[in-house]
């Protein structure tokens, strides 16, 4: 069993954050560790308030985990202020995990602002150049290259900016497409598209968290980049699409979805 971490805010609706990012590690037969970055109070609904965990005690959490156990992927989510940034840049050139998959989480899906204007320049020269895979949506790859983004061409334009930071591969997702959910995969070389529909469904809470944790831990599971990003893609459509509503606003995905399959309860 590899073991894969989560280096994340919190969600106490269960939906996003570190409670995605466990509950798809363990979907994908993974063992889950996390590291919390913020407390964070929101729901179904939206964001309420967050309080950053202080940069040591994330320090002291990252070094509890890798003195004791072999860590074979790491995902990070949430990371807000300046001094978070550079102690988990630190600790991850320090301890030189395989695989390092960053969803730059800059913005909630109800618009709240989790990672702070001053903090972005930090996130661009401190983590992306050790990411094996970045995982933007639009939005972020906006904020990230400074450029407005309307079409593949522009998709394509900023997947290489991204790449030109120092991020070894990036995939700009495209749920915040108007006529798809293709997403866009730059290798470092050459550019593989993942088509996608949309899903007529409030249960998309926390999918950019569950996508890029089925990343890492696909990745931990020995398969290769491209086709980590498109299993990962099929287990969120999946997840999506057999969701239960749980919540009185954007509910969360089906996170052991084929495994109740597997097992005859759905």
């Amino acid at each position: 069993m590899k073991h894969v971490l989560s280096i994340a805010g919190t969600d106490p609706s269960g939906g996003a954050g570190a409670a995605a990012d466990c509950k798809t590690f363990c979907a994908h037969g993974c063992f889950a560790l996390n590291v919390i970055t913020a407390v964070v109070s929101q729901n179904t609904q939206g964001v309420r308030d967050y309080m950053d965990v202080t940069p040591p005690l994330i320090a002291s959490q990252i070094d509890a985990v890798f003195e004791d156990i072999d860590v074979d992927a790491v995902k990070i989510g949430m990371v807000s202020v300046v001094e978070t940034i550079r102690i988990i840049a630190a600790k991850l050139k320090r301890y030189q995990p395989p695989f390092v998959v960053i969803d730059p989480v800059m913005v909630a899906t109800s618009g709240h602002r989790l990672l702070r204007p001053e903090a972005e320049e930090s996130l661009r020269k401190m983590l992306l150049p050790l990411a094996t895979v970045l995982t933007p949506n639009i939005p972020e790859a906006e904020v990230l290259t400074g450029k407005e983004i309307r079409d593949f061409r522009d998709m394509e334009e900023a997947a290489r900016a991204i790449a030109s930071m120092g991020a070894q591969t990036v995939l700009v997702k495209g749920g915040h497409r108007t006529e798809d959910a293709t997403d866009l995969f730059f290798d470092g070389k050459e550019m593989h598209y993942f088509k996608g529909r949309h899903i007529d469904s409030t249960s998309t809470h926390g999918t950019g968290c569950s996508l890029s944790s089925a990343i890492a831990a696909d990745l931990a599971n020995g398969m290769t980049l491209t086709d980590a990003v498109a299993a990962a893609k099929a287990y969120v459509f999946d997840g999506i699409a057999h969701a239960e509503p749980i919540g009185k606003g954007h509910g969360p995905i089906h996170h052991f979805y084929g495994l109740y399959e597997k097992a005859g309860i759905v």
